[in-house]
Parts: structure tokens; sequence; C-alpha cells
């Protein structure tokens, strides 16, 4: 028997992810740029065709610091600021995102992977027949991954299709396993998000230490007993040495918060019926032409093939 799904969207991943994917030659009839309302239209649809959710809700970060930036100064210190031509196709993002009568979360001082942190964590506890697929372009997700919760990630181009990530999927793909990425960011760090790390030591370092002590309070118990293992090499020794409180500190800043103060009731999240009308109205403006079939039917289409066939 299938579960039932609760499709869970990082709308600011796949808002960027939207605008540098498709071309820039999307645009409305007044010249303004719409590429990434299109493309996360696209992506969407494609995911509520495929997965035929239960239950629905789309998080966006706020505009506000994030509290992560507050505690560490340099957080994301090297990510360019919004793009000119994206920041008119947020609002009409969130218009499609209305139209189609899902619910929208944002809180300020957090980030939108904070709120899906938080809110898969509520669902979790209240419901374990149920499966939350989280749609995203950003693999930290991966950390959130277990037996109740998947991570869907769109085909990057041609011949590449969406896949769904469970544990042993995330384990093929980063070599260790969904709740041991944070550790792995701790010590390898992550430069798009100005997470340091331990200097020097890389994606590979880092596996073959989260694969042989589980950990980045493992590796420095390991250290501190000056166990023999030839893995501490002289120089990974001090690089280790040297960076201690930076591995630690860098574990914090990937993790996920999961216990956000954000208002959610999971009914409300239940998929409902909406202005089909409205919805092709907005996408004929914006000449998305294209993806009117991917619309899903309304209740007078599904009550006429249900009497059909």
């Amino acid at each position: 028997m299938s579960r039932k799904k609760f499709l869970l969207v990082d709308g600011h991943a796949l808002i960027y992810r939207s605008f540098f994917a498709f071309p820039k030659s999307f645009t409305r009839s007044d010249g303004q740029m719409i590429n990434a309302v299109y493309g996360f239209s696209r992506i969407l649809l494609t995911a509520i065709r495929n997965l035929d959710p239960f239950y629905m809700a789309v998080t966006f970060d706020h505009p506000s610091p994030t509290n992560r930036a507050k505690d560490f100064e340099f957080y994301k210190i090297n990510r360019p600021t919004m793009p000119e031509e994206l920041q008119p196709q947020i609002a009409i993002i969130r218009e499609v995102v209305e139209a189609l009568n899902i619910p929208q979360f944002q809180l300020e001082g957090y980030e939108a992977d904070d709120l899906i942190g938080t809110i898969n964590t509520r669902v979790e506890e209240r419901d374990k027949t149920l499966l939350t697929i989280i749609l995203t372009g950003d693999q930290d997700m991966f950390q959130l991954v277990d037996n109740d919760t998947h991570v869907y990630l769109p085909g990057r181009g041609k011949g590449q299709e969406d896949t769904e990530y469970d544990e042993e999927l995330v384990k093929k793909k980063i070599g260790v396993q969904p709740d041991q990425v944070i550790e792995l960011k701790g010590l390898m760090g992550d430069s798009s998000d100005n997470i340091p790390g331990v200097k020097g030591v890389g994606p590979k370092t880092a596996i073959a230490l989260i694969e042989k002590f589980a950990s980045v309070d493992g590796v420095y118990e390991a250290l501190d007993k000056q166990t023999a293992d030839p893995i501490f090499s002289p120089s990974l020794i001090k690089k280790l040495n040297s960076d201690r409180k930076n591995a630690f500190l860098s574990r914090e800043l990937a993790t996920i918060i999961k216990n956000a103060p954000v208002q959610f009731n999971l009914e409300d999240c239940a998929v409902t019926q909406y202005n089909k009308e409205k919805v092709v109205t907005l996408f004929q403006s914006l000449n998305f032409k294209s993806l009117l079939n991917f619309l899903p039917k309304d209740e007078f289409e599904t009550t006429v093939q249900e009497a059909l066939f």
C-alpha cells in the first residue's frame, strides 16, 4: 500500500535554480524577464503530476538577516546579491503559488531550509504514515532524509531525470549517511555558504574520516587519544588541530534548524480545489501556454472523467 505524500517545497532554492537554468529570453510582453517564474512553475507542476501529493506547502527565505548570520558574521557573505532581474519575479512566483491554493511559509530570522526542517519534524512526530518529499535544488537537504522523508531533485537539462533520494541513494551520491552530512560539512566546509570547515581538508579526506570515525566528535576524540591510524598523517593532524574550533562551528552552521517558531497546521496543507480559471488567466498573461497542460485537473474535469470512465 502506497503512503500518502506531503510535498514540501524549498521555494528559495527552486527560484535560484530556475533563474540560472532557464534562458533570459523568457520575457513578458512588457519586457520583464520571467525565466524564474517559468522554471519554478514547470518544476512545481511536474512534481505535482509525478508525485500526486495529499498535502503541500511552499517555504521562502525571509529578507531579514538570519540568526546564523548574527552568530557568524561571515556566513554566506560571499553570496552575490539577488540579481536585479530576479527580484521582481519573486512576487509573480508567489502569485502562482497562491493561485494554485498552496500554503506559503516565511519567518523573520530563518531560512526556507529551517522552516522545512521544522515542518518536517512536526509532521514526522504527528503522522508516521506520511511520506514527506522535499522538492529542492539544494543537496544540503540530504541531512533530513530518513525512512519518512525523501528529497526530490529536478533533473538538470535534457536527458537528466528528476530523482527521489532515499537513504541508500544519498549514501551512493555523497559517500556518507544522511545524518552524517553535517559531520562532512564540519570537516570540508561549504564554499557556497562560506562555511569554513578545516582548511586543507577536501571531500575525499573528509569522507574517509567520517567513514572511519562517524562524526566530528569521533575524529577529534581519536586525535586527542593519539590513536595510531595511518589516516592521521602529520600534515592532517596539524590541519585538524589548527582548525578545531572551525570544525565544530561549521557543523553547527550546516545544521538545519528543526524548532523554528513557525505557525503550522498539517490539515491546512491538504490539497484542495483551486481556481483553475485564475491560473489559466495568469499563465496566458505570462505567455506560458506550454504549461497549461501541466495544470492539475479541477473538480469539474475530475467529475466528468470519473463519469466517463
